[in-house]
């Protein structure tokens, strides 16, 4: 598999997004694009799939591409919404069923007239089915729409009756089943929780081919990735290595290039200060002439730009301690109609709470239940003194979306001045005629800054936050995360970005369907005494089965796999005895045959099953 664009370059309204466009794919190469929101990121996944047209660079646009590339993109679905799941995914499958539906059509004419053509045929298309994935294709879906938390029950809704996170993973199920040769997706972990992000990281980790990956998730790009294009000031930049790696070269180059260029700067002007002073002097007039060749001929170096870290700045702590008894939870029972988790945990001064788990399984309803929009189903929760709140709602409950950002600014805090709101709105990356949009009209990245400049500054002592990284590029994440890690008061923090949690969380609630488990420690401490309790839970399996078991077990894996190779040997012979003419010129023993045949391969089946589950 081979993709590459050479000195192209995508223009869109007169404006030219990227240009100079060198990029390509080689074989099972994992590829991340990074860079900040509106770099041109996805226009540059659109121009790959040709629904963007890609123009001339600075010399002839080249574009090569292998014989008969599968290229898979992740779109939302929009049409044909009254079909059902399983018609959807299925539609993924359809060379097998197609050749699933030959083999049964084979097998009827069988039944009535049989010879040696058609029993070719029928081995041929077995072998296709068996090389294609046929015997394997339901497992595979099964699994995966278990992973994005889809039932049998929903096998048989139609599309109309799933909400637009539920369709959105139906599309990404679809695609990845689909197994292209050159894999593109786009933010493929909105609405996924952690633990279906975890199963996600590792089956792209194990996916055979290659890989577009454009994602805010900083662990799944560093887990996944083995090539990195940065994206910036309208120039793509091609790393060698995960994302961890291209942070470091990256800041590398730059002092690298900067330096060098201050050298070469530097030479520059000392040549030219001798230049200039014998150049009016006859008997220097050469040497001076000969400094200002040395410096036409110098290849000049470019001074780098900085890199593009605008993101929002504010120094805040809490204007008052709390105590140091922050939050008291005991047999708490939290729902709307029925009771979802039952939780008892403390929270002291300081603590940086991380909250995860899968999604509805409670982990927002908590949150809610703690700020008194929703009430106990059971139980209770007490504050210690001189606690204040400051709520982030991933909903932006506390914005009034009619509002300017300066009037959201100016009806919460009273005593502001015109001068100390622009400062305040300025430091959060909003300036000018800007204050004066209105919140309905604002990206989602835009709300989250105006929200967290009304809760910051206020100064609480505990921060509730729920996913308060939604809608935000990484550089923004990076700047959420220091503000985080900084904080001197309390954090509770309901999160699906894995490395917000691991960077700032000293303690974690993990939500496990209707049972909720308090750690007293952090997100890697966590993923550590996970991977103990799975080997130990695996030892202790084995442990259970007797010596006698496992020979029992063993001899049993023998004499299955004997009889198996048996009864095929046998399933071979007939089918031999088809082939003589003899044979297939008479009906009732070629039909007689034929059963025995369907016969032991039922026997083969039952027994292959057998072996499976004791192995």
């Amino acid at each position: 598999m081979y993709y590459k664009i050479s000195n192209g370059s995508i223009t869109l309204k007169g404006n030219t997004i990227l240009e100079n466009i060198d990029f390509y794919v080689k074989d099972n190469e994992k590829i991340g694009l990074v860079g900040r929101n509106g770099s041109g990121k996805t226009t540059l996944l659109k121009a790959i799939i040709g629904e963007i047209e890609l123009e001339d660079g600075y010399a002839p646009l080249k574009v090569e591409v292998s014989s008969n590339l599968k290229i898979g993109y992740q779109k939302q679905i929009q049409d044909n919404l009254d079909i059902t799941l399983l018609e959807f995914i299925l539609d993924s499958f359809k060379d097998v069923i197609e050749i699933e539906q030959k083999i049964k059509n084979i097998e009827k004419i069988m039944e009535t007239k049989y010879d040696e053509k058609i029993l070719n045929k029928y081995n041929n298309l077995l072998s296709s089915y068996e090389y294609i994935g046929g015997y394997s294709y339901k497992k595979e879906y099964e699994t995966m729409l278990k992973k994005f938390g889809f039932n049998d029950l929903d096998k048989n809704k139609k599309l109309n009756e799933f909400s637009g996170g539920q369709l959105t993973k139906l599309a990404l199920i679809k695609l990845l089943l689909s197994k292209p040769d050159l894999l593109i997706l786009d933010e493929p972990t909105n609405h996924l929780d952690i633990n279906t992000i975890e199963w996600l990281e590792e089956y792209l980790k194990n996916y055979n081919k290659s890989l577009i990956l454009v994602s805010h998730d900083r662990m799944l790009i560093d887990n996944i990735c083995n090539v990195i294009y940065d994206v910036e000031y309208g120039v793509l930049k091609r790393y060698s290595g995960n994302y961890t790696y291209f942070i470091k070269k990256k800041e590398d180059d730059y002092l690298k290039q900067l330096k060098d260029y201050e050298i070469q700067q530097k030479e520059i002007k000392r040549l030219q200060e001798i230049a200039d002073k014998f150049r009016y002097k006859p008997s220097k007039a050469s040497m001076a002439m000969s400094k200002l060749k040395q410096i036409e001929r110098m290849v000049k170096i470019e001074k780098p730009k900085k890199e593009n870290k605008k993101t929002f700045k504010i120094n805040f702590n809490p204007k008052v301690d709390s105590y140091k008894e922050v939050l008291k939870v005991k047999n708490l029972g939290i729902g709307y109609d029925k009771l979802l988790s039952t939780l008892t945990f403390n929270v002291e001064r300081q603590d940086k709470i991380g909250i995860i788990g899968e999604n509805g399984c409670g982990k927002s309803t908590l949150l809610k239940t703690l700020i008194g929009k929703y009430s106990p189903l059971s139980g209770k929760y007490v504050y210690g003194d001189k606690v204040e709140i400051g709520y982030f709602s991933q909903n932006f409950e506390n914005l009034n979306l009619e509002n300017t950002i300066y009037e959201e600014i100016d009806s919460s805090f009273k005593n502001m001045t015109s001068n100390e709101i622009r400062n305040l709105l300025g430091a959060f990356g909003f300036s000018g005629d800007d204050v004066f949009k209105k919140i309905n009209n604002l990206s989602g990245g835009e709300k989250v800054r105006v929200s967290l400049a009304k809760i910051l500054n206020s100064q609480p002592n505990l921060l509730i936050l729920d996913e308060p990284t939604n809608h935000l590029d990484i550089i923004n994440k990076e700047q959420i995360e220091k503000l985080l890690k900084d904080y001197k008061g309390t954090i509770i923090l309901v999160s699906h970005d894995r490395y917000l949690i691991k960077n700032v969380c000293n303690k974690l609630l993990v939500f496990n369907n209707d049972t909720v488990d308090y750690y007293m420690f952090g997100y890697e401490e966590y993923l550590q005494k996970k991977k103990e309790k799975k080997v130990l839970e695996q030892v202790n399996y084995k442990e259970k089965i007797s010596n006698k078991d496992i020979k029992n077990n063993e001899k049993n894996t023998k004499k299955l796999e004997n009889e198996i190779i048996k009864l095929e040997d046998k399933v071979k012979q007939l089918n031999q005895e088809l082939l003589k003419k003899e044979i297939y010129m008479d009906n009732i023993e070629s039909k007689k045959i034929s059963k025995q045949i369907e016969e032991l391969q039922e026997q083969i089946e039952i027994k292959t099953k057998e072996w499976m589950e004791i192995n």
